[in-house]
């Protein structure tokens, strides 16, 4: 065959992009399992992290197995709502096939949260309840560069919040990447109060939030906004809005009973 006319150009290059995406398909298939497992064990760490019973760091250095195998032991229930607080179906929590929501799929619960184009369906919402008598949620939201998530932890009361972790995809560092990355800002939340029957059930309030002597925050659904993230800061107060007040039936009808 003649190597200098068109047709074995275009032969050749078709050969080369066939291999190619075969070997790419292939290495990504290969990958898929352990990626999927990196993935569980990042967002169980996450919910453990919130519920108190780890730093996400120290539980990061446990490996997966550790991770579902304490998830495991401490997860006393969970299921999953709707708007209306009605329980709709159990998650698995046995260690063999624990149910849990990735971002992904809270991403589609966000968009059923607030209707319009993309709703996919009515909001089907996560609720898991450890042992040590903390309730667990996600939210989820727009940062200023990508999309934001995390996991708050109620106490025994539904309405006292008894721990948070916040996650990111690509917020700016030093600045929102502190929703993740300072641990301080995080620990603001501990102690404070949703207000289920506001509309804005918690804030994250730009300027700062009053305290009295010791350092809390006069009133109870208020906190300080990180200093020069005014956009993510924006972002993560609407997610944690949005979702809580989503949950706002369930919590409240939990209290009264």
């Amino acid at each position: 065959m003649n190597t200098n006319n068109n047709v074995y150009t275009v032969i050749y290059t078709t050969v080369i992009v066939v291999v190619v995406a075969a070997l790419l398909a292939f290495v990504s298939q290969s990958l898929k399992a352990k990626q999927d497992a990196n993935e569980k064990a990042d967002t169980i760490s996450q919910m453990l992290t919130s519920a108190s019973y780890a730093s996400k760091a120290e539980l990061g250095k446990l490996g997966n197995v550790a991770v579902l195998d304490k998830y495991a032991e401490e997860i006393q229930e969970a299921f999953v709502i709707n708007l209306d607080g009605e329980v709709l179906r159990e998650l698995s929590t046995s260690r063999e096939n624990i149910e849990v929501y990735s971002p992904k799929a809270l991403k589609r619960q966000n968009y059923n949260i607030k209707g319009g184009p993309n709703k996919s369906g009515e909001p089907e919402l996560p609720v898991f309840v450890f042992k040590n008598g903390k309730t667990v949620v996600p939210i989820y939201g727009a940062g200023l560069w990508g999309p934001i998530w995390g996991y708050m932890s109620f106490e025994s009361d539904l309405r006292t919040i008894g721990g948070a972790y916040f996650d990111h995809e690509s917020e700016t560092a030093g600045l929102g990447a502190k929703i993740k990355d300072d641990p301080s800002f995080q620990a603001e939340f501990v102690g404070e109060v949703a207000d289920f029957s506001s509309a804005n059930v918690f804030d994250i309030v730009k300027g700062g939030a009053p305290k009295d002597a010791d350092g809390k925050s006069v009133v109870d659904n208020k906190i300080d906004a990180i200093t020069g993230a005014t956009m993510t800061s924006n972002g993560l107060d609407a997610a944690i809005d949005t979702w809580l007040a989503a949950y706002a039936k369930y919590f409240t009808r939990n209290v009264e009973e």
